[in-house]
């Protein structure tokens, strides 16, 4: 997350004599990353890179608290002039109670709450500070109401949100989730379908008022005839605040802020620097009662943390007031629990960052300074992969290699599909699992066949290339009641080629992983047409192959055939050998017969196999042609102990012939 944030901004928070450019190169090393510097008309511009974990930092004040920890570490002066979260608290504002406010909200979606009406105020232009800074921020001014929210997410990082009251339906806000294809028209006047399942605000007469933690709704929005307003400071549920924001494709900064998951415990300081704030600027006053739910309290976290296990990790000697002076700039309560052991209170507003005292150390060694950490290389141990984990690797490599070299490309899809395509093939999504609040219709059920997302693949490239071959190697899962799936590797391969061309490469495959006895068999998949067959390795099945029939092909809209298999993975990891098995070479000449089979009566595999039983000297046997329903097949006899003539070859092949007669 980028943010912008002024250097005289930052200096209302701040007492320091580290000039713009030092604050970029100090912090960058030991904090949030600066990328740039702007010098503006009369002020510095920061932009900065705010990680994922850090969202109390995407603020201001967040970037003051930094710099107070910092900048000590390379000898510059830096204090917090104030705290906002000591300042700012109910017991500064005198609530009222003249006109009527009504809220009623769900806990688990809004995990706190805070609310108040502010009466006769006057819309106008902000001040010019106000202006410029939020101008400086890449955030256009509008007017004074609608800049103080601006100006309070960027000076806390809360966002927040003003309604027009009079504009509220008998002062009422009641949240819900959205039901789907309910419509709403947002600030920026687009109407938005919902998918259902938002956080929604509407108002007695149930208008939808505001698509919570997104953006709210032009029909309660400020105006130039504004005369009282309601503001909102609050937290949601930040998974559903994520998924809405994907959903209906609108990604502003509230959001941003609200799906990383802000901190309970800050809000009530912002609600009442908002309150504050909208009082200089609009001269209204306080007319309501003010509204705080929260219902779960966010508590702090304790971890303890002993001065051995500090050096040890960072592999220096830290005093132990240098740790106590580091953790207490950066806002932790330090308590010495015994000599050289501490108790540290973890403040709720970094709660999700930090859980173990490894990560107490992070802290204290980014601020000491990675650079100064010695670069001795720790003594490592090689730490060996199970052997089952092993094979599975060198068996994947080993089966991408030779597909890619037979010609098929690899694919790498979601694990997830959707309903549609689910039900194209056949099958019911209800036996499948679902994923909740998925973001996308496209990806909210686990599949239990790699063929629906190879096939997608083959539709979504025709016209691109007239030979089309690909393969996966991923998981599969099948449900299981009360427990966890059945996880299994699948791999599978689609081709706009023949049967043989697809036959062809799984027989390679088999010969290059030193497979024996790989077998085709009649099969009866119902999503082949009659052309298919089942593959199997011994006694085992190892999968199927077949052209995908009429009927799927056409619900796909794959406008040429496809063949398709799936084989299964484990089997083929229990049979593969990396190296051949070595067969010493048979030292007397073979004999080669055809033979041309008119309408068998037998499929190949069991041609083969009853071939096999008349006589010893039989070695192989392959095809050699077919022809409408003729097949014409090459034996290869051949003895351990001797020559074989041709007579006895013949007579061996005469006796082949009665059986398949």
């Amino acid at each position: 997350m980028d943010i912008k944030i002024t250097y005289n901004w930052l200096l209302d928070y701040l007492e320091t004599d580290a000039d713009p450019y030092e604050i970029q190169k100090y912090l960058s090393l030991c904090g949030p990353s600066i990328d740039r510097v702007h010098k503006g008309e009369d002020d510095y511009v920061f932009d900065i890179e705010v990680t994922t974990n850090r969202i109390d930092m995407a603020s201001v004040f967040g970037i003051a608290q930094e710099a107070q920890a910092i900048l000590p570490q390379f000898g510059k002066k830096a204090v917090l002039k104030y705290n906002p979260l000591d300042k700012y608290t109910f017991s500064s504002i005198q609530e009222q109670d003249e006109l009527p406010l009504h809220l009623e909200i769900d806990s688990k979606l809004a995990t706190r709450f805070t609310m108040a009406v502010i009466k006769g105020i006057s819309i106008h232009p902000s001040e010019e500070i106000i202006r410029k800074r939020l101008t400086y921020c890449g955030i256009n001014s509008i007017n004074n109401v609608v800049d103080v929210s601006n100006y309070l997410m960027l000076s806390l990082g809360q966002p927040s949100h003003v309604f027009d009251y009079d504009r509220i339906t008998e002062g009422v806000f009641k949240m819900r989730l959205s039901q789907k294809g309910e419509k709403i028209v947002t600030l920026d006047k687009k109407e938005l379908t919902l998918p259902g399942n938002d956080i929604v605000m509407e108002d007695a007469s149930g208008k939808l008022i505001d698509l919570c933690g997104v953006m709210g709704g032009l029909s309660s929005s400020v105006t130039e005839n504004t005369k009282n307003v309601v503001l909102f400071v609050q937290t949601y549920d930040k998974r559903k605040i994520r998924r809405t924001s994907m959903t209906t494709a609108q990604r502003t900064i509230a959001s941003t802020y609200f799906e990383k998951g802000l901190d309970e415990n800050r809000v009530e300081h912002a609600f009442v620097y908002g309150i504050d704030l909208l009082l200089q600027q609009t001269g209204g006053l306080v007319a309501s009662k003010l509204y705080d739910i929260y219902p779960t309290k966010n508590e702090p976290k304790h971890i303890s943390v002993s001065l051995d296990d500090i050096n040890r990790v960072m592999g220096v000697e830290v005093e132990l007031k240098t740790v106590r002076d580091i953790l207490s700039r950066l806002g932790f309560g330090v308590e010495e629990r015994s000599e050289n052991v501490l108790n540290v209170i973890v403040p709720t507003y970094r709660i999700q960052d930090i859980e173990l005292k490894e990560d107490i150390i992070e802290e204290i060694a980014r601020v000491w300074g990675y650079h100064n950490l010695p670069n001795n290389i720790q003594n490592t141990g090689y730490v060996k992969q199970p052997k089952e984990m092993e094979q599975l690797f060198s068996l994947q490599s080993k089966t991408k290699y030779t597909l890619k070299h037979y010609g098929f490309h690899e694919s790498m899809n979601y694990s997830m599909i959707s309903a549609d395509l689910i039900k194209a093939l056949g099958d019911n999504p209800d036996r499948y699992l679902k994923i909740k609040d998925a973001i996308s219709a496209e990806i909210e059920y686990m599949r239990q066949s790699l063929f629906p997302s190879l096939l997608k693949n083959v539709k979504d490239n025709e016209g691109k290339s007239d030979s089309l071959n690909f393969f996966e190697i991923a998981k599969v899962y099948s449900p299981h009641e009360n427990d966890l799936p059945d996880e299994k590797f699948m791999l599978a391969l689609a081709t706009n080629g023949s049967f043989y061309d697809l036959k062809g490469a799984i027989e390679v495959l088999a010969r290059e992983l030193n497979i024996q006895n790989i077998a085709f068999t009649t099969g009866s998949n119902r999503l082949f047409s009659s052309a298919q067959a089942e593959v199997w390795i011994d006694d085992k099945k190892f999968g199927d192959i077949g052209l995908l029939s009429a009927a799927i092909q056409e619900k796909l809209m794959i406008k040429q055939p496809v063949m398709i298999a799936e084989l299964d993975f484990t089997v083929l990891m229990e049979n593969y050998h990396l190296l051949p098995r070595y067969v010493a070479p048979n030292p007397f000449a073979a004999i080669k017969l055809d033979l041309t089979i008119n309408d068998p009566k037998y499929s190949y595999q069991e041609m083969t196999v009853k071939a096999h039983e008349v006589t010893p000297f039989l070695k192989e046997i392959h095809v050699i042609d077919t022809f409408k329903n003729n097949i014409t097949l090459r034996f290869l006899f051949n003895s351990s102990e001797k020559n074989l003539t041709e007579i006895e070859a013949k007579q061996a092949l005469d006796q082949i012939k009665t059986i398949f007669s």
